[in-house]
């Protein structure tokens, strides 16, 4: 068995840094308890001891993977153009974790851990597109929240999954910057 990966106290980390790569590798579906041990340089025990199954090892990398978007949202806080550009960045140098994040089947969706990750998250997303909205009667806060959320979501689906392979992840980004722009009509609230 490698033991070049485990160290004393990180098995948390080991085991979930080799679920990305199986993940990234195979897709979620590919993903055992039994190989994540070995990837891990662990036995075979170790990861099911620490988070009892696959269904906790999934909960972990969304709640992971939540928080690191948050982290990313919060540090281009400013325009929805940003914040949309920051999000689907996000979505390809951390395709396992996105791919996770929204299979709710994958994972328990009321961990504590994912619904505090999660809800920040929104609550960044959310508040950038009620920030760069004008309501009226037509135009609901609702519907700018998911149009908002649909636009980036959309574009970090496409691009993490190779449908939107002839432009680089800066091209992309300065796209869904301009495709923003344009919805929200920043600097043009009237």
């Amino acid at each position: 068995m490698p033991t070049d990966r485990y160290h004393h106290g990180s098995l948390r980390r080991a085991v979930l840094d080799a679920a990305v790569e199986v993940i990234a590798e195979s897709g979620p579906s590919a993903l055992s308890l039994r190989d994540l041990a070995r990837r891990a340089g662990v036995s075979h025990a170790g990861p099911a001891h620490h988070f009892g199954s696959k269904r906790g090892v999934f909960t972990a990398l969304a709640a992971e993977g939540f928080a690191l978007l948050a982290e990313r949202l919060e540090s281009e806080r400013g325009s929805m153009a940003d914040l949309g550009a920051a999000y689907v960045r996000f979505g390809l140098d951390h395709r396992a974790h996105f791919e996770v994040m929204f299979r709710p089947d994958l994972f328990d969706v009321d961990d504590p851990s994912v619904l505090e990750a999660r809800q920040l998250t929104w609550s960044l997303l959310s508040g950038s597109a009620r920030a760069a909205t004008t309501y009226t009667d037509q135009v609901s806060p609702e519907v700018t929240e998911l149009g908002a959320w649909a636009l980036v979501h959309g574009f970090a689906t496409l691009a993490a999954g190779g449908a939107i392979s002839t432009h680089s992840p800066d091209a992309l980004t300065d796209i869904v910057r301009e495709a923003a722009s344009m919805m929200f009509r920043e600097g043009q609230n009237s």
